[in-house]
Order: structure tokens, then sequence, then C-alpha cells
């Protein structure tokens, strides 16, 4: 075996190819569009190559046989509460179902990340933010994966954990059917702040998305601040996902809550764009975007997915969130735009949000697990993530 670092057009498509191949045997797989793979890799399209850096590998038999591949990367934004120590990230992983291989894919990674200063390695986790290619699936491959989700063959769990990676946090998916009945506490919460002076809630308009994406990053950035990750995000950067988001976003599933025209929530979905990708096989040219705009006009995707949920803190355990979830839900349901709902990961060290997809009635439909393994435990004793705190 031979490993070969991507340094050009030629194995920069066999890096994506390995993915293909690893995964052909599964009929609920979908094949991640290839350009969003290649601009994590670009200089001029991922802005986290301002922090650190990345190098990828593909892995051949002696007969030149594609058996797998791996990035890694540092990333001086990447923090994570608790943690004192360089971390670096592996991610991109795939390989056949052999220890001997994925340890050569493993041991290549981490003697690049030694060189660079890192004192261990959190993985598989994205060169870019958390909402895509971040985790492990172990549970859940009876099901397609939702957009920007990671999807592997059931056994890249024996090779992660063979080669001593720990479960650094379990990500749990939850998920529901649209027209699913509410609790109680819904409607009656709903009721409350509609009585209350001063408080409004209602979906966006694509007409003013700027206004929008300044109350995204408002409520975005007091919302996460607590959290100590580093998660601070501009209006422009906003605008920018905004604009991207447009061509797919549902205005009807878009929501703010207001307090004195001050945003204080946001409950933002998408429709579940890899029912459209499902059929392109990793391209996006213009036939593909004429044919995404065509589904999205005949409704044929039923699926709906959870981008971002977040309340400022101030107004957090009011039930403002009841309330923004109900005055949706009574747009939504029953119109037969939609027929599931799969809510974003949550952390097993956030139970306040695995608490509200609980409370929606949710159930758990998946879980992914983000690894570390630590260089020297002796210098660095390995711990879990620690649980979020809540001011």
């Amino acid at each position: 075996m031979q490993l070969i670092e991507v340094n050009s057009a030629a194995t920069a498509k066999k890096f994506i190819q390995v993915n293909v191949l690893m995964n052909r045997h599964n009929p609920n797989y979908i094949r991640p569009l290839d350009n969003e793979v290649n601009d994590v890799f670009d200089p001029q399209k991922n802005k986290l190559f301002k922090y650190g850096e990345v190098k990828r590998w593909i892995l051949l038999s002696d007969k030149g046989e594609l058996l797998g591949r791996i990035a890694a990367f540092t990333n001086s934004k990447y923090v994570n509460k608790g943690t004192d120590f360089a971390t670096g990230g592996i991610g991109y992983f795939d390989c056949i179902n052999n220890q001997e291989a994925a340890n050569l894919l493993f041991n290549k990674a981490k003697e690049w990340l030694q060189s660079k200063g890192m004192e261990a390695m959190d993985g598989p986790i994205n060169f870019g933010d958390r909402d895509k290619n971040w985790g492990l699936l172990v549970e859940g491959f009876d099901k397609e994966p939702i957009y920007g989700m990671s999807f592997n063959p059931s056994y890249y769990e024996a090779l992660f954990e063979g080669y001593g990676f720990k479960n650094y946090y379990n990500q749990y998916y939850y998920a529901m059917n649209v027209n699913d009945e509410l609790p109680p506490r819904f409607p009656e919460r709903h009721a409350k702040f509609k009585a209350k002076a001063g408080y409004d809630v209602r979906h966006v308009n694509l007409k003013e998305l700027e206004k929008y994406a300044g109350d995204f990053a408002a409520v975005y950035n007091a919302a996460w601040a607590q959290h100590g990750e580093a998660k601070e995000i501009t209006k422009e950067q906003v605008i920018k996902l905004f604009n991207t988001m447009k061509p797919v976003m549902d205005e009807r599933v878009v929501w703010f809550t207001y307090y004195k025209e001050e945003a204080i929530a946001m409950f933002i979905n998408i429709p579940d764009v890899n029912q459209y990708f499902k059929h392109f096989d990793g391209r996006f040219g213009i036939i593909e975007k004429l044919r995404l705009l065509w589904l999205k006009r005949t409704g044929y995707c039923k699926k709906l997915t959870g981008l971002a949920f977040g309340v400022v803190p101030k107004f957090q355990a009011l039930g403002v969130d009841s309330y923004m979830i109900y005055e949706s839900a009574l747009l939504i349901q029953n119109k037969g735009w939609y027929e599931t709902y799969e809510m974003g990961w949550a952390g097993d060290w956030n139970p306040k949000m695995i608490n509200i997809y609980k409370s929606l009635g949710g159930k758990q439909s998946r879980r992914m697990v983000t690894y570390r393994y630590i260089f020297d435990e002796n210098k660095y004793p390995f711990e879990r993530h620690p649980e979020m705190e809540y001011k």
C-alpha cells in the first residue's frame, strides 16, 4: 500500500471517487456535490485558510486501486470549552474494512499534525462549520443522509476505535412528522404571547434578506456567545449564506421572533436539498440547476430539515420558543407541503437543546460520534466534552 498526497486535479478527483467507492453498496447513500467538496480545500473559497492549513492523502494498493482517503487540518479558530491544548482535525475519512489500511491513514494525519504543533486530533470533523461533514455515523444507516450530513459504512466505527480514538461526544438527530400534533404547552404559550404587547413572530420575506441577515447575526451571536467556542458571525457572512441558500429557501419555514422590533429568537429551516442532489451524481452544472428549480416548483421535496435555532439569553425559559414554533406550525401543518422534519444535531453536552427536540415529540433518528485521539495521554488525560453551561 502507498499513500499519495492530493496535489493535483487528478488526485483531487480520486479523492472524491474514494467516497463513492466505499459507499456504493448502500442504496441510501447520496453523493455529495463534487464542487462543494473541492471548495473546502480551495483557499479562494474557504475562509478558514486564514486560520489554518490542510493536507489530503489517498491510499492506493500496490496495483493502484483506491483503498482510502483522509484530510488533516489545523485551525486556530477551532476551540472546545475545557480544552487547553492545541487540537487538530481529521475528516473526509474513507477506507476499506482493513485496520492496517486505516492505521496508515490515521498515522499519516497524526504525523503531519504533530509537525504543526498539535497535541491531539478530533474527527471526523470538517475544515469548516459544524453544520456539515461533522461526526461519524454509527446509528441510522437505514435512512438517506440529509444535506451536509456525513455518511459512511458501519464498520468505520471499529476502525476509529481500533486505532485508539475515544468518544469525545455523541451527536443526536431527532425527527418527527410535520403534521404531528404538538404538546398542549405549545398552544398555551402561543396564546400567552399573542396577548402580550410588543411581541411578534413572522417568517421571512425573500425580498428583505439583508434585513433578516442582520437579525440572524444578532440572535446567533447572543445565543451562542455563552458557549465560548468563537462562534461570532457577521451580517455580511449571513448575507452571503442567505444568497447561497436563496434558490432553495422556502420563506414559509424561516422564522424570527421580535420584542419591540428587536430580534430575540430564530427558527431556521430549509427543504432537504439532498432530495434534489441525489439525482445529480455529484454534478451541479446548468442542467442540474434548471432541474433543481423544476423539482422545487413541483413540490418534489417533502423533507424539511433544521438549520439553526436560538433564543437571546434574557428571553430564554419564558416560552418564546414555543410561541415561535407553534406560529410556524399553524402555517405549515396539514398543507401537504412537507411530510417529515429532521432537526439539526445536538451534542450530548447540550441537554437543553435535546430536551427541546424531545418536547416537540421528536424521536431520535440517528447518532453520530465526534472522536478524539490525544497523542500523549500521560500529558493530557482524555476527558469527554464538558456539558454546556447556561447563564
